[in-house]
């Protein structure tokens, strides 16, 4: 991604954005290309301004993904159970900060985000972490590192809502024993209190023929890359990943 497509838009410091943390939130995808994505873009230059830290607007993200040893999380997700939760480390690498979070979906659609700072990506969880996990999910989980993941995202701020947009692009992969990236990939998360798809975001994609897309960064990543897994429920997404790459 091309940070010098993303000047028009006016800044938006990271202290005025915690208005619109929307921990608890309606989450929206959709998938497209980078090039398809430069055509959005100067669509919302009036209505959303741009997250910005220490002048850098397009910022690097690590995450590593923890489940159970028969990974229950991603099994839960498969098989389109409702109500579920994953358990993740998110290092924010430019700003050196990093947190674990627990996000929970509930029946009703509404995703809920739990999380704690800590000081650094844990291959091996710490006693803080075991306690903040247990007291979150009320459960006493036993838990393995699964799946890294980098990318590099953007964010969006309404100017006139309560609304959020995430665009992360460069989606790399890593296990033990593999390593994946979906070139030219672009995901976007549309996150508001309430949907509304009368908001620009919502108004430009299905202008430029960008529909939703059910997209879990953390499933793809398992079933491209962990051998043996059920995977049919996401064949029609890789699909669909495989023809924007190519």
């Amino acid at each position: 991604m091309d940070p010098s497509s993303l000047l028009k838009f006016d800044p938006i410091a990271l202290k005025e954005m915690n208005s619109v943390s929307l921990l608890k939130r309606i989450d929206t995808k959709f998938l497209t290309t980078e090039s398809k994505l430069l055509e959005v873009l100067p669509l919302l230059n009036n209505d959303y301004r741009i997250l910005e830290i220490e002048d850098l607007r397009l910022m690097n993200y690590a995450t590593l993904y923890f489940d159970t040893e028969d990974l229950k999380s991603y099994t839960e997700h498969h098989n389109g159970k409702a109500k579920r939760q994953k358990i993740r480390m998110r290092k924010y690498i430019d700003s050196d900060l990093c947190f674990i979070e627990i996000k929970e979906k509930q029946n009703s659609g509404m995703t809920n985000k739990t999380r704690c700072t800590i000081g650094d990506l844990e291959p091996i969880l710490s006693e803080k972490s075991k306690e903040f996990i247990k007291k979150t999910t009320k459960k006493d989980l036993v838990l393995k590192p699964v799946l890294y993941n980098y990318f590099q995202r953007f964010t969006l701020v309404n100017t006139q809502r309560s609304e959020r947009v995430t665009i992360d692009s460069c989606l790399n992969y890593k296990t033990n024993d593999a390593t994946k990236a979906l070139q030219n990939i672009v995901v976007i998360e549309v996150k508001q209190e309430k949907q509304n798809v009368q908001t620009p975001i919502y108004k430009a994609l299905k202008a430029n023929k960008i529909r939703t897309s059910s997209f879990s960064k953390y499933c793809i990543g398992v079933a491209n890359l962990v051998e043996g897994i059920k995977a049919n429920r996401f064949k029609e997404l890789n699909l669909k990943i495989n023809k924007l790459t190519n």
